[in-house]
């Protein structure tokens, strides 16, 4: 019987599912600077904590991939995630490296669309993960909470489409100065 050196095997199916009291502190610190949750009070906070559920991935382990529905909000507890976007068959775009603190998924929170793009354990890393039924049922629990949730999602999008709308026109704007000098030199040049 050949034997087998399962040694570097890694399961993450049972890791953390007992989290120790400097571990949910951490947790804690960690979701209250997540903006979506900084104005919740400390009761509000530690009822939050009771319906976080952790995991551990491995370096290459796929956190959700494009296309999957969205079914929650991920905090990085430790490591590094990468954000990336299949273009076409043969072309990936890493949109981000995300590290300890960041967060990620939390368009989940609202609607049930599609991932737009995928999340890869860069490292080894420790992510809390808040799923969108269980906020669902906290806010119906909650409603003063969740509306202080809601507002922070939305003021989370609209700091970012208000940074999309610059970097549109900061592009928009090199083009047609590109357009004007390809115009401008095909006229000093004598071309069509």
């Amino acid at each position: 019987m050949k034997s087998t050196d399962n040694s570097n095997l890694r399961t993450s199916f049972w890791t953390n599912l007992f989290n120790s009291p400097t571990e949910r502190d951490d947790l804690k610190k960690s979701i209250e600077h997540i903006p979506i949750f900084n104005s919740l009070t400390k009761k509000e906070l530690n009822e939050l904590l009771e319906i976080t559920h952790n995991r551990t991935y491995i370096p290459g382990e796929i956190i959700f991939a494009q296309g999957d529905v969205g079914i929650g909000l991920y905090i990085i507890r430790d490591g590094e995630v990468e954000i990336i976007k299949k273009v076409d068959d043969n072309k990936e775009l890493t949109l981000a490296s995300l590290t300890r603190g960041d967060f990620f998924g939390e368009m989940a929170l609202i609607d049930n669309e599609k991932r737009s793009a995928s999340a890869i354990a860069k490292t080894n890393c420790r992510i809390s993960v808040l799923f969108k039924p269980d906020i669902d049922e906290f806010i119906d629990k909650y409603p003063k909470s969740g509306i202080k949730i809601l507002r922070g999602i939305s003021l989370i999008l609209a700091e970012r489409l208000r940074n999309i709308n610059e970097e549109y026109f900061s592009l928009l704007i090199k083009t047609q100065k590109g357009f004007q000098y390809e115009i401008e030199y095909k006229k000093d040049s004598g071309s069509n």
